[in-house]
């Protein structure tokens, strides 16, 4: 496929495909396939069926687009130029959130979830005699650096196990009152608390409940502090508004459900929070180089704008409506196909800090664990090494591989949210898939008036039903 080139500008400048994965190691290509660590290049592949947005998404052609045009104005002046280009950003993204009449609101870009993550922990850091404690819900549903970024010299951190051994979720109630219990036993010793509630994990799940966090701020406002794990960014701006108004940090990516590339974080940091993080933020933005520039970070942005803009031209019951559409005919499948088994994901109340009526209320990511039918053997769940091929598999082209049963489905080419830990399936150590609906995929359903909804439909059905061949194929692909 013939991709996008920037135009021809100062030779030492580098091309839009390089900064798209510059200024981190962790977003660098791999030699030999030609992407990064998630699997996506750093241009456009229109023929990848794209339903992985819970882990990462290949950059589309506007994107692309977007990013390639900033580039070359980029490289005219560079340094001169990057403030007021990250500011047009900011402003742009503060407009398309319906948060630009926020008065004193705090908007700081990071590399990524994990850093923004990291950024909190630096805000809420306590003293040596009195260490802050970060809770957490467990970090194979949030990130794998998660932990280590919150942990600065006076933070220690409390993990809530969300699933239970068996991969099921754990009961809100018992989650909720882990976190009480924990908070309780910090506050008695006189510790400041940063509570962290995932909005939405890897496998759709709200954790612990909006109703735990906004009574324990409520009842603690001077030592308790809430950073809002929305990095996923499947929430309304009406739910976004509500937490930021409630004083609580909020945590976002252009990554994820806006489907933007890898590595485009920032955390949002109201007004009204405690006066000790305000006055951390201020002192960091002081000691900070004001001539850094991550030009990767700009593009990386700009790419994820291109896609937000075009998904907030939709009305929201236009968007609702092709999600239970969705929702109900991935649901139908993954229950009545014997290859896989969906985990359930409960209705995602907010309630009382936002309401649930809104778009986001409806599941958006389809985690599912995988069975092969052996004869004499039974059904068996694959384990987390075949989950991990089968992952891997599904992106490439098949049909040269003396697949014949497999028909015309060999040849697709689909990404789906890589596969995350989901405790033991009689005796066997499993993962869940997960099929991932994207702003992106929205838009194109939505365009000419739902023309396209039967379009992505059918390509998810194409998609699972390449999964489901392989799950029953692996140990010998």
């Amino acid at each position: 496929m013939q991709t996008p080139h920037a135009a021809e500008s100062r030779p030492s400048f580098p091309a839009t495909e390089e900064l798209l994965v510059a200024g981190d190691i962790r977003i660098a290509l791999d030699a030999n396939s030609g992407t990064n660590k998630y699997g996506c290049p750093p241009s456009p592949d229109p023929e990848l069926a794209a339903f992985g947005s819970s882990t990462a998404s290949v950059i589309s052609m506007p994107g692309f687009a977007a990013a390639d045009h900033l580039r070359n104005r980029l490289a005219t002046s560079m340094n001169l130029v990057y403030a007021c280009e990250l500011e047009r950003i900011r402003l742009e993204f503060l407009q398309l959130c319906d948060l630009s009449d926020l008065p004193g609101l705090d908007t700081v870009f990071t590399a990524s979830g994990t850093d923004l993550h990291c950024l909190a922990g630096k805000l809420a850091d306590g003293t040596q005699d009195k260490p802050t404690l970060a809770i957490m819900v467990e970090e194979r549903e949030t990130g794998s650096g998660v932990a280590a970024a919150l942990s600065g010299s006076n933070i220690e951190i409390a993990s809530v196990p969300i699933r239970l051994d068996d991969g099921s979720q754990r009961p809100a109630t018992d989650v909720d009152a882990e976190v009480e219990a924990r908070v309780a036993a910090a506050t008695a010793q006189g510790q400041r608390i940063l509570l962290i509630m995932v909005d939405v994990s890897k496998t759709g799940l709200i954790a612990p409940s909006p109703a735990c966090v906004a009574r324990l701020h409520d009842r603690l406002p001077e030592s308790l502090d809430v950073l809002v794990d929305a990095c996923q960014f499947r929430i309304a701006t009406s739910t976004l508004r509500a937490y930021l108004d409630q004083g609580f940090m909020v945590g976002l990516t252009g990554s994820k459900f806006i489907a933007g590339p890898s590595f485009s974080g920032v955390l949002l940091i109201p007004s009204n929070v405690a006066p000790h993080l305000r006055g951390n933020l201020h002192r960091r933005a002081a000691e900070e180089n004001p001539g850094h520039s991550d030009f990767g970070l700009l593009l990386r942005w700009e790419a994820a704008l291109a896609e937000l803009r075009a998904f907030r031209a939709l009305p929201e019951n236009t968007v609702s409506d092709f999600l239970r559409t969705f929702a109900q005919a991935v649901q139908h499948r993954l229950s009545n196909d014997p290859a896989f088994e969906l985990l359930p994901t409960p209705i995602l109340d907010r309630h009382p800090l936002a309401e649930t009526t809104g778009w986001d209320a409806i599941q958006t990511i389809f985690s599912f664990l995988l069975y092969r039918h052996a004869p004499h053997a039974g059904k068996a769940p694959l384990n987390r090494e075949e989950m991990a091929q089968v992952s891997r598999l599904l992106q490439r082209d098949l049909s040269g591989d003396g697949l014949v049963s497999f028909g015309k489905i060999a040849a697709l080419r689909c990404q789906l949210g890589q596969p995350v830990a989901c405790g033991m399936r009689d005796g066997v150590p499993v993962s869940a898939l997960r099929l991932c609906v994207s702003a992106r995929l929205i838009v194109e359903a939505t365009a000419n008036h739902g023309a396209g909804s039967a379009a992505v439909i059918a390509r998810a059905m194409a998609a699972l039903d390449k999964t489901g061949q392989l799950a029953m194929r692996t140990t010998s692909l």
